[in-house]
This record gives C-alpha cells, structure tokens and sequence, in this order.
C-alpha cells in the first residue's frame, strides 16, 4: 500500500485529531478500490480546533463503487468502531458522489467523521473546485463509460431512497452532536439551520413511522393525516413542542429535543430502535461528557 503523505498536513496543522485521522486513512487506503484519499475543510485549511471534524474524500474505483458503499457501514463498525450505521449527509455539497457521516469515539470523544464518496472517473473535476490536502494518490486501473455510467447511475438511486425510521433517527443523533459543537462555537446562524433540520427530521420521522403513503409534500396536512389515532396524536403534541422552542437553542434544548425524539421511536415505531440500545446508550454517555 503506497505510503500516505500525512506530514505536511500535520506540520501544517498538529491537529489533536491527528492519530484519529492517521488510523481512519490506514483503513480507507488498505482497500485496493480506494484510488484516492484526501482531506478537506478546516483541516485541509490548517484552522482546525479540538471541535473540528475529520472531512475525507474517498475516490474509488466506479467498478467497487457500489459495493463498497453499500459495505461502507460494516467497514467504520468493525474497523474503526463507528457508533452508530452512517447517516446519509443531506447538508454536504452535491460533488458527484456521496456522502456519510460517523460518529466515532476515541479517546473519550465522540468524533464526527464525514466520508465523502465519489467515483474515480469524477475526481479530477471534483479536484479543480475544492480545496483537499491530498493524503493518497493511487492510479486506477482504466475506468470504462459502462462501469462510469453504472457508478453515476447507482449515485443517483442511492441519494433517492426513501429514509427508513431508523436512518432518521440516526440523523436525529447525528445532527445533535453537530448542534453541540455549534453552540459551543457561538455560530448562531449555522445552530439555527441545524435545528430546523432536526425539527425536520422529527416530522419525516412521524410521517414515515404513520403515513408512509402520504400523498402530501413536507409540512402540508399533517393534522389531517396524522392525527387520527391517539399515537397520532401525541406524536403531533411532540412536534409541536419541537417547533415552540426557541429558534436558536442551548445545549439543554438539544438533550430534551433528543430525549422527546426517543420517547416518539419507542412510541410510534419501536423497531427502528432494533439494534441500537448498546449505542444509544454509549451515545447518551458520551453526550454527558460534552
């Protein structure tokens, strides 16, 4: 395996997260598939913090690109011990490929780990518009128009899937790390985004778990919908507690909006919790740690 350039990246920055990212690259660069592993955001940019993030581009080959994304979950649960199954990044930048977030704990942190995927055939283009410190360069076998059409084909299919009640309330889980992190940092505008997301998330989560045939679009018709039953109803009561709180939250509102987001799982579709209870806990004890 070609060795991976990290010593500029670490004279440039001496990041805490550095052994982190060091074991995470060695298990993304042993896969004969990944052509390319680079770095971006704040650690490519040298003003990363205790708080940043490990941001990764992960190029590989468009033949392994469907398998190894659908292998991506096994791959950070045995090898680099990921929490929880990856959440489907819906705030990254449409860059051509795909993109997954982590939590991942190491030395009594949770760590969020964003994985960009992208097929082989788009890195150059994805290259010329988006600052990366590049940790490794391996030249792909020649990629075909079949297995490049296949590879954008499959992109396409993957980012449309509907979301299971389980992969939102990861994103429930997910996006409360990200709140922490946001309030800690003072970035108002960015907390106040992420709460809307999560109030979001509460309401796909209760339209998928009640109304999974909605004919509605977002927001429309809930009441009619949903509450025509008492779970119904005490799930639109959870909803609307979500949405009178403040615009911008403190970190005790992102505990309660978690907590109340539990409580409606349990309530409306308890199997999306199947799995789960070793790392919602080991989440909930890290999330005291903040």
């Amino acid at each position: 395996m070609p060795a991976l350039q990290l010593s500029e990246l670490a004279h440039a920055n001496r990041p805490t997260q550095l052994p982190l990212l060091s074991k995470l690259a060695d298990i993304l660069a042993t896969s004969p598939a990944v052509t390319h592993l680079m770095v971006r955001g704040s650690l490519a940019h040298g003003t990363a913090d205790r708080l940043s993030d490990l941001d990764f581009v992960v190029g590989v080959h468009d033949a392994q690109f469907p398998a190894f994304v659908e292998a991506l979950d096994d791959l950070m649960s045995v090898e680099a011990g990921a929490l929880l199954p990856g959440w489907r990044d819906t705030i990254v930048a449409a860059l051509g490929g795909v993109g997954m977030v982590f939590l991942v704990p190491d030395e009594g942190h949770l760590h969020q780990i964003d994985l960009y995927l992208v097929p082989a055939s788009r890195i150059p283009r994805l290259r010329a518009t988006v600052a990366t410190a590049l940790l490794l360069d391996r030249e792909p076998s020649p990629v075909t128009a079949e297995e490049a059409a296949m590879a954008e084909r499959f992109v396409v299919e993957f980012l449309a899937r509907p979301r299971t009640c389980t992969e939102l309330l990861i994103e429930h889980l997910v996006l409360a790390v990200l709140l922490h992190k946001r309030i800690k940092r003072g970035q108002q505008f960015v907390a106040y985004s992420e709460w809307h997301r999560l109030h979001t998330a509460t309401k796909d989560l209760i339209k998928t778990a009640l109304a999974p045939t909605s004919r509605f679009w977002g927001w429309y018709q809930l009441r009619e919908e949903i509450a025509v039953t008492p779970i119904g109803r005490a799930c639109l009561g959870d909803l609307e507690a979500a949405i009178s709180g403040p615009a911008i939250p403190m970190a005790t509102d992102v505990d309660a909006a978690i907590e109340r987001m539990l409580a409606l799982v349990e309530r409306a579709c308890p199997d999306a919790l199947s799995g789960l209870g070793t790392a919602i806990a080991a989440y909930r004890s890290y999330q005291e740690l903040v």
